[in-house]
């Protein structure tokens, strides 16, 4: 049997040889338990940050990270290397999987990203999805496009966003706010409930 010690440098050795993104999540695609650990020893760290700042309970982050990973480990195949980074897509099983959680025990409250406000995150996603779909979202400004997408699409807070649109993070709300007026003027439907997103940003 081997140590802790060797098992050590064993998964140095594959981290190393396995350094590549691409190939350690073809790796856990194709059931490969040595690449979800080291898939595990990447990222948890930055999902349990997510989780942690949504639910704000050491126990139940760490339930919620086992289950995250899960998932992942369960659809790793629905992953797609065309839309998106992999992070991304962990990142939003994570953030969906705690946001459903707080909802279901009523303990979801606002948080720094407008995104997470309760009562309010399904219905206002719901909605923008259904204007992705027709086209509107389509017709903003790249970068107001980009902006709407990686918040309210990929799950990412405005602080992570902002990082992965290389713009500050002032600009980079004003990027939301400006394409939130911009759909606002577009599809009545959902005049209500961006004028919340709006005002809460002011």
């Amino acid at each position: 049997m081997q140590s802790v010690d060797e098992l050590r440098i064993y998964f140095v050795k594959s981290l190393t040889l396995m350094s590549d993104d691409k190939t350690l999540i073809l790796k856990l695609q194709n059931r490969d338990e040595t690449a979800f650990s080291l898939v595990y020893d990447k990222y948890s760290a930055a999902l349990y940050g997510v989780i942690i700042r949504l639910c704000k309970d050491e126990h139940d982050a760490k339930n919620l990270l086992q289950d995250t990973f899960m998932t992942i480990w369960d659809k790793a195949d629905g992953y797609d290397f065309d839309k998106g980074r992999f992070y991304t897509w962990a990142h939003r099983i994570a953030r969906n999987k705690t946001l459903n959680f707080l909802r279901k025990s009523d303990k979801l409250i606002q948080v720094e990203d407008l995104s997470v406000y309760k009562n309010r995150t399904e219905e206002v996603t719901d909605k923008l999805d259904d204007l992705k779909l027709k086209g509107t979202i389509k017709r903003l400004d790249a970068h107001h496009q980009r902006a709407i997408e990686l918040v309210y699409f990929n799950g990412l807070t405005h602080r992570e966003a902002h990082e992965e649109m290389n713009v500050p993070l002032g600009t980079f709300k004003s990027y939301i706010k400006q394409a939130l007026k911009q759909l606002q003027q577009s599809y009545i439907k959902i005049t209500v409930f961006i004028t919340i997103l709006i005002e809460v940003m002011r």
